[in-house]
């Protein structure tokens, strides 16, 4: 092992634990990762479970055996979503995230030792992999425990997985240790993934066995971190390429916090039985309001979650480009809520190519795992956070490689709102957003209303700077000068900020954003004559729209401007605005700091004192 191992150039430490292990299996296929996630190929149900100090043996999750993949249900409710305040940081280097001493009161040295030692302990499983996916990636290892073999499959899909006989060079950037027991040992059960960010590598010590905040966000940590010293962010965005019936092309990234509509964005629109597109119903009257697309844009997907905005992609177009930073998608159900709900996807998740690895369905074993059949949480609800992790290779017409970016969308999710209960559910259907607004969006990312993704009990939250706040490593202000730059050389890439769930009183779900897509493509381009806009009340939404015609029918202003439906009107409008101008002046003053551009810093000022959207568009010029 130790011949097969030297062409990875590990540290000392690392050959330490493999050495010293019980034993350690080194996967060279997917079909044996999959092997190992139910411990053996005659298993059909598989227990994780661990020997916890002071609590014999628990149990974690179980693994079951259908017959389009393995199905992963854990114990507790909590596990099946990410706890969106995980990260913390063991290193002395700049962040402002939690510090490992300042929140445990005592040095990470030990814990570190305490982990290694657990491992060696073990039989593992050990891979190398590319974090950030084959082309651009960087070198990376898994250690694990031989009985967390799903989150190993996970880990591998999602991110470049190789096969240690097929490599020539390698050098390590990070490695990602797992330790599921130390969550009930050292953090009352709680989930907690800490980042150690050496001069030469980056440790991801996941002391939990849900995937999200680890084997994908912690690796998303690592990039971002990889980006802070060499210039460049990964987006935490979706990303497609729509092709009109009239074969025009336009490509759209769609940005926001968990929740915020990026693997939708790459859906065909839902429709009803009929065929029809249910716009909207109105939450005080039940009035539904439908649009009819006989002719719907075809879609390419180019990322779904994670865009890697790599310098080497980068050209002399003023766009931003953009490419995948995955080999998988971590593709969240809960919006297939019955048979015909995604077409293009029940297909894929019901007869895939090769068998998938899902979390929180319902599961028996030898029968086909349905994606409308969710796992039931302790209160006898749904899981909100059922998910299936895709492979690329799997999803028809996947662009692998780079794309220009055209339009780039914000998605919020919005509260209803009217004059009696007044919320900051007051946007259209899209605004149009001059450059310097469409940062200041960036820098807040409100994580909005009813999130399915995280463990959360307030409505509105920011899921911080980039809206990928939550997987950093760093300090805010290093992010918020990066994608200010990056705006500033993608003069040619335009900006719009899309609701989903409710337009002022009407419950929407993602029909906004696809309602955008459709429009906005027909286009021809991405570009919005001034006659076309109309100044919002609100500055902080930039532009809405004068009308709004798709396939012959024009969209009721309603659906446009929210301050024009009756149970909303200006009173209702007005007080939303300030309910949202309130929250950016909340979260914007910690970027106002010496530290922060100067362009930057005056944009913020500008915010404070009032300013217009025609203010904004002096400061970084928008093209029409």
């Amino acid at each position: 092992m130790l011949q097969c191992l030297s062409k990875l150039n590990l540290p000392d430490y690392v050959l330490e634990i493999l050495d010293h292990s019980k034993g350690v299996i080194i996967p060279k296929t997917r079909a044996e990762l999959l092997e190992l996630a139910m411990g053996n190929a005659e298993n059909k149900e598989y227990h994780i479970e661990y020997d916890v100090k002071g609590k014999g043996m628990v149990l974690e999750a179980i693994a079951t055996r259908c017959t389009n993949g393995i199905v992963v249900n854990y114990m507790e409710d909590y596990m099946r979503r990410r706890d969106p305040n995980c990260t913390i940081i063991a290193d002395d280097k700049p962040t402002d995230k939690p510090r490992y001493e300042d929140v445990y009161k005592s040095d990470f040295k030990s814990l570190r030792k305490e982990t290694f030692d657990w491992l060696k302990d073990q039989e593992l499983i050990f891979f190398p992999f590319k974090s950030g996916g084959v082309e651009y990636g960087y070198d990376s290892v898994l250690i694990a425990p031989i009985n967390a073999g799903f989150f190993a499959a996970g880990l591998a899909d999602l991110q470049g997985f190789e096969n240690i006989d097929d490599i020539k060079e390698f050098d390590l950037k990070a490695i990602v240790y797992l330790a599921p027991p130390f969550r009930h040992t050292h953090f009352n059960g709680k989930q907690v993934v800490i980042h150690n960010r050496l001069d030469q590598i980056h440790e991801v010590y996941s002391y939990n066995l849900y995937p999200g905040p680890s084997a994908k966000k912690g690796i998303y940590g690592v990039l971002l971190n990889i980006g802070e010293s060499e210039g460049w962010v990964t987006a935490h965005a979706s990303t497609v390429k729509v092709i009109t019936p009239y074969d025009n092309e336009i490509v759209i990234m769609h940005e926001g916090a968990s929740g915020g509509g990026k693997s939708e964005m790459i859906e065909d629109i839902h429709r009803e039985m009929d065929g029809r597109a249910l716009l909207g119903t109105n939450t005080v009257t039940g009035e539904k309001s439908y649009l009819v697309l006989n002719d719907s844009c075809d879609l390419i997907p180019v990322t779904d979650d994670m865009a890697l905005c790599h310098p080497a992609i980068q050209n002399e177009s003023k766009k931003l480009v953009v490419t995948d930073a995955e080999s998988s998608w971590f593709l969240r159900l809960d919006n297939i809520k019955h048979y015909g709900s995604s077409p293009q996807y029940e297909k894929l998740l019901i007869q895939p190519e090769e068998p998938l690895v899902y979390l929180n369905m319902k599961a028996i074993p030898g029968a086909t795992a349905l994606p409308w059949e969710h796992i039931m949480d302790s209160n006898g609800k749904p899981c909100p956070n059922p998910r299936v992790i895709l492979p690329r290779r799997m999803i028809e017409k996947a662009i692998d490689g780079a794309v220009e970016v055209d339009v780039r969308s914000f998605g919020v999710r919005t509260p209803a709102c009217t004059k009696e209960n007044p919320s900051y559910g007051i946007m259209g259907i899209f605004q149009v957003l001059p450059p310097a607004l469409a940062w200041l969006w960036r820098l807040v990312a409100p994580r909005g209303y009813n999130n399915p993704s995280i463990i959360d009990s307030l409505e509105m939250t920011s899921e911080g700077v980039g809206s990928y706040w939550p997987f950093a490593t760093g300090k805010k202000v290093t992010q918020a000068n990066l994608l200010l730059d990056q705006i500033v050389n993608s003069s040619n890439t335009r900006y719009v900020l899309i609701p989903n769930q409710h337009i002022g009183v009407y419950e929407v779900g993602f029909m906004p954003q696809w309602v955008s897509r459709e429009y906005i493509a027909r286009r021809g381009s991405a570009k919005f004559k001034p006659e076309h806009l109309v100044e919002s009340r609100c500055p902080l939404l930039g532009f809405g729209l004068e009308s709004l015609k798709i396939d012959g029918q024009y969209i009721s202003r309603a659906f446009l401007r929210p301050e024009t439906q009756h149970e909303v009107g200006l009173e209702g409008y007005d007080a939303g605005a300030k309910i949202l101008t309130d929250f950016f002046k909340q979260e914007l003053a910690q970027y106002n700091t010496e530290e922060l551009n100067p362009l930057g810093r005056q944009i913020i000022d500008m915010f404070y004192k009032g300013a217009t959207v025609e203010e904004y568009m002096n400061v970084i010029p928008m093209r029409y």
